[in-house]
């Protein structure tokens, strides 16, 4: 039987929910960085388009790499969670 971390802990969309959450401003870069990551324009496409996530993006220097932050206005009481990530949504992770 195989492990299915899709929904764990360590997912990278629980990592990028709780870094947006943290008021961080990421990139493709930071999430190689801290959790191996490949994957992130998709998860940010799924949390803006799936979950309503109100996410700013600033395309930045000659490359134009794509910074993800949640909008300064964001009603965190409003966001909905994927499944990796809804212990983010009842204040149970820090």
């Amino acid at each position: 039987m195989t492990h299915d971390l899709t929904y764990s802990s360590d997912s990278q969309v629980f990592w990028t929910c709780k870094a947006l959450l943290a008021n961080q401003t990421i990139n493709h870069r930071t999430e190689i960085k801290e959790v191996d990551g490949w994957r992130l324009a998709a998860i940010i496409h799924r949390l803006r388009h799936r979950y309503g996530w109100p996410i700013h993006v600033e395309y930045i220097g000659p490359q134009n790499v794509a910074h993800y932050s949640l909008k300064a206005d964001a009603d965190r009481t409003k966001l909905r969670f994927p499944r990796s990530a809804r212990a983010l949504g009842k204040g149970g992770v820090q």
